[in-house]
C-alpha cells in the first residue's frame, strides 16, 4: 500500500513563514517516498478544518511552486472545484503544471460543495445537479485538449471555439476524481478517471463503493483495475495505536485501496515533523499491506 500525503492546514501564523514551510513539507513527502502531494483547491478554510479567516493558500500557484521543490512526487488538487475555472483555461494551468513539474502534475477534479467560499467570492453556485453536468463536459474538454483534436467543443454548458493546447503535457495527466457517490460520481470515475479518492470511513464502506464502481465499469467495458485507488484517512491518528490503524490499513487494501491519503492533524504545531515521522514509522509498514 502506498502512502499519500495530504496537506490542508497552514495554521495560523506569519504570511512570509507560509511558504517555507509548505515547501518543506512537500520536500519530505518527496524524499521518503510518498507516491503523491495533494492540496486542497478551496479559497478559504474549510469549517470542519478551522476558521474561514485562518490562512489558506490558493492551490495551482502553491503547486507550481513546489513543483520546484520537489523532484519524484505527483502534485494533483484534491480536488479541483469544477465551478472555480473555465475549463479550458483548467487544461492549461494543469498542463503548465505538468511541464514545469517534468510530468508529475494529476488533474483531480469533483464537483464542488463549499457554498459560502462561492458566495463569498462572487463565484456562481448552480444546483448539484448543473454542477454534476459542468463535470462531464469539463472532463470531455480535457480529454479533447489532450488529444490531436483542437478543434471546437460544443456542450451545454460550455462553448469553446478551439481546443489548443500547446505544448501538451509531457504526461497525459492522470484524471483523479474525488467522491462516493454511486449514480452520477463513480459513473464518471468509471468512464474519465484513472485515480479515485474515497472519503469512506470503514473498509466495508469501501468495499461497498469499489463494487458499485465494478458495475459503472462493467458497463462501460473498463478494467476497474486501471483505476488506482486511494482513500482518504483524516479520522484515525496513525500514532495513538499504530497497531490498530495498520489493521485498518490491512482492511482497506483487502477491499481494494492503494494508497492511504493523509496529512498533518489540524492545528499539528509541526506539519514537517509529522510528515516526516510518517515516513520513519508507517511508510514501510504500509509498504507490506496488500
Amino acid at each position: 500500500m502506498q502512502l499519500g500525503i495530504h496537506f490542508i492546514d497552514f495554521l495560523p501564523g506569519a504570511p512570509e513563514n507560509l511558504g517555507s514551510t509548505l515547501a518543506a513539507a512537500a520536500a519530505t513527502a518527496d524524499q521518503m517516498g510518498a507516491s503523491m502531494f495533494t492540496m486542497a483547491d478551496h479559497f478559504f478554510q474549510m469549517e470542519a478544518v478551522g476558521r474561514a479567516q485562518d490562512p489558506f493558500l490558493e492551490g495551482y500557484t502553491s503547486l507550481g511552486f513546489l513543483a520546484g521543490k520537489t523532484e519524484r512526487i505527483d502534485l494533483s488538487l484534491l480536488v479541483t472545484g469544477v465551478t472555480y475555472r473555465q475549463p479550458g483555461v483548467l487544461a492549461q494551468i494543469v498542463t503548465t503544471l505538468d511541464i514545469l513539474s517534468q510530468g508529475r502534475a494529476m488533474l483531480g477534479i469533483g464537483a464542488a460543495w463549499y457554498e459560502r467560499e462561492h458566495l463569498a467570492m462572487g463565484v456562481p453556485y448552480p444546483p448539484l445537479a448543473t454542477r454534476f453536468e459542468m463535470l462531464e463536459e469539463t472532463l470531455q474538454i480535457c480529454e479533447q485538449m489532450w488529444s490531436d483534436d483542437d478543434g471546437p467543443y460544443h456542450g451545454r454548458h460550455y462553448q469553446l471555439a478551439e481546443t489548443i493546447c500547446q505544448p501538451q503535457p509531457i504526461r497525459r495527466p492522470p484524471i483523479l476524481i474525488g467522491g462516493d457517490g454511486e449514480k452520477k460520481t463513480l459513473r464518471l470515475l468509471a468512464e474519465h478517471g484513472n485515480i479515485w479518492n474515497s472519503m469512506t470511513r470503514t473498509p466495508a464502506e469501501f468495499q461497498q463503493k469499489y463494487a458499485v464502481l465494478q458495475q459503472h465499469c462493467e458497463t462501460v467495458g473498463r478494467n476497474p483495475a486501471d483505476i488506482r485507488a486511494s482513500v482518504t484517512i483524516g479520522h484515525l491518528d496513525p500514532f495513538a495505536d499504530t497497531a490498530a490503524f495498520l489493521r485498518e490499513m490491512e482492511g482497506f487494501a483487502a477491499a481494494g485501496a492503494q494508497v492511504a491519503n493523509m496529512g498533518p492533524m489540524p492545528g499539528n504545531p509541526d506539519p514537517v515533523g509529522f510528515i516526516a515521522r510518517l515516513g520513519d514509522e508507517i511508510l514501510p509498514q504500509l509498504a507490506s499491506i496488500g
